[in-house]
């Protein structure tokens, strides 16, 4: 029986609408030229039509003609905090909440429609998996809304989504074609199991290492594949599967490693848990990245057209290694206790704690205009497009961090206070441990703000221990000289060198001067661009 907690109607309640006619003369006189003025309106309205008594149907009507407007205004609304360094402002937070709130008030409203049907309400029985579905997918944006926004997300969202689709499994409802009303447009049509099964997947997957092509492209899969996943009540594995993926309807996390759930509900006999296989999606996956890797276009393999091979081949990676490669979430799994750590941030900062010494030159001439002129005068160095952005980060700032996962490949850090410093996906940054001697270079995969309000990390190693250079431009009169970082070759493994230089330093067979710690100094010639990140390029280089 579905048991979600909902307030008591209230004859005392007075929304702006209360049939079909009146919400759609309330929502021509809409103006939206004020988002923040307009959602907070259509909130209030929603929330008085929550708590209003009427018949189901009616109400059922109401929710399926405001749904596209609600739908309309939480994309553009949402849009003035996207990709937003973390941890977000106050204002910027307050809209993340705001958006949450307004899906869940969809949800309360359609799972009014669901109560109603339960107490016996006829006129809404063919809609039984239409009501089940709508509260399954607001329930499934408010998660994405926050995964997307870098949010921890609390537990009672995934009890809500766990608990509608096990009554939903009680009602033979996962499968059914939706139920469209006879004046009313039918929209997202998807079965409540693909839109369970995509949430359960999607969540996997951190959007701040997706590019918005690959995001939409991640979407298009999981729309396309999560019909053909089964939610299995037993699993059987052999030594060469990808390990299944499990979920506890009863619970409040979402996918976790089959064996191991299986191993905490060995005494229970609930049958709360539910398993995916997910032998047959690695190797899709596979398959379809082998084919990338031979010249077939996303066009052949059916994965859309506006998505290139090199971004196609980097989502497939990740997806499998989220989905078929050990933990689904990607987030820390502590054993023992974490080691403690520092973390400085952007090319200025990591030159100059390698270095030890400020990491740009001086050397001005009659040239310099006048602004970079105020600026060295007033900051000791010509500011970088970071910080005429953001004012806050003119000192260099080292930071403590816990360790909670690490590798050669990279770890999992947990920032140790709450500080106002923002951070985004795709920055340099240099990580040491503190009983390490040497800082490792790495680049920010992941951010996510914890319910506790700390900030944690994924950060991808970079090969070799870097070491601080000068480069300087062969042209004149500019500011001619910034720091870089070197990192040598990995014979064991068969890197090359490689450069890592401040974004917009980098041309095809550009030949630069480069100054090492001891002063000596070698002609380069600058080759591929092989990464770029928010403030950095790596790139590859021949001595000339």
């Amino acid at each position: 029986m579905l048991n979600l907690p909902l307030d008591p109607t209230d004859d005392r309640a007075k929304p702006a609408f209360q049939d079909v006619a009146s919400c759609t003369r309330w929502l021509k006189q809409l103006q939206f030229t004020n988002l923040h003025v307009v959602h907070g309106v259509v909130r209030t309205q929603l929330d008085e039509f929550n708590r209003y008594p009427m018949q189901g149907l009616e109400r059922l009507r109401i929710l399926e003609l405001l749904r596209e407007t609600v739908a309309h205004l939480q994309t553009d609304y949402v849009k003035k905090i996207a990709a937003k360094k973390l941890p977000l402002s106050e204002e910027e937070f307050t809209i993340l909440a705001s958006t949450t709130a307004l899906w869940q008030q969809m949800v309360n409203g359609y799972h009014r429609c669901l109560q109603s049907l339960l107490a016996g309400d006829k006129r809404l029985a063919p809609y039984g998996s239409l009501l089940c579905q709508r509260c399954l997918l607001h329930t499934s944006l408010q998660i994405f809304e926050c995964l997307q926004n870098g949010y921890a997300f609390e537990g009672r969202l995934w009890q809500q989504l766990h608990t509608l689709y096990a009554f939903c499994e009680e009602k033979n409802w996962p499968f059914e074609k939706l139920t469209q009303l006879a004046d009313g447009h039918l929209g997202n049509s998807a079965s409540c199991h693909v839109i369970y099964v995509k949430t359960l997947l999607g969540a996997c997957v951190f959007p701040g290492e997706l590019s918005r092509a690959q995001l939409q492209l991640a979407e298009r899969l999981l729309l396309l594949w999560s019909a053909a996943i089964t939610l299995d009540w037993h699993f059987t594995t052999s030594k060469d599967d990808a390990p299944p993926l499990a979920v506890d309807l009863a619970g409040s996390h979402g996918l976790e490693q089959a064996s191991q759930l299986a191993a905490n509900q060995a005494d229970s006999s609930l049958g709360t848990v539910r398993y995916l296989a997910m032998l047959p999606l690695s190797k899709l996956l596979r398959v379809k990245t082998i084919l990338l890797q031979q010249g077939q276009s996303p066009q052949q393999l059916d994965l859309g057209d506006d998505c290139n091979n090199v971004d196609c081949i980097a989502l497939l990676k990740l997806l499998h290694r989220r989905w078929c490669e050990g933990s689904p979430d990607g987030m820390p799994r502590q054993q023992g206790t974490a080691k403690l750590g520092e973390m400085c941030y952007g090319m200025e900062m990591i030159y100059t704690r390698i270095a030890k010494k400020p990491s740009r030159s001086l050397d001005t001439d009659a040239g310099t205009d006048s602004l970079a002129r105020k600026q060295i005068a007033t900051f000791g160095r010509v500011l970088s497009r970071d910080d005429q952005h953001d004012g806050k980060n003119t000192n260099p700032i080292l930071e403590s961090w816990k360790i909670m996962e690490e590798s050669m490949l990279g770890a999992v850090m947990l920032r140790k206070s709450t500080t106002d410093l923002r951070l985004s996906p795709k920055q340099i940054v240099a990580v040491q441990s503190v009983h390490a001697g040497a800082y490792i270079l790495g680049t920010i995969s992941w951010l996510q703000v914890t319910q506790s309000g700390h900030l944690s990390a994924g950060v991808n190693y970079l090969p070799g221990i870097p070491q601080a250079v000068k480069i300087s431009s062969m042209a004149v009169k500019s500011v001619q000289s910034v720091g870089a970082l070197l990192l040598p070759a990995v014979a064991t493994l068969k890197i090359p060198s490689s450069l890592i230089i401040p974004r917009d330093w980098f041309a095809p067979e550009r030949v630069v001067e480069l100054t090492n710690h001891d002063n000596q100094k070698l002609k380069i010639k600058m080759g591929l661009s092989i990464e770029i990140g928010q403030d950095y390029e790596r790139i590859s280089f021949i001595p000339v």
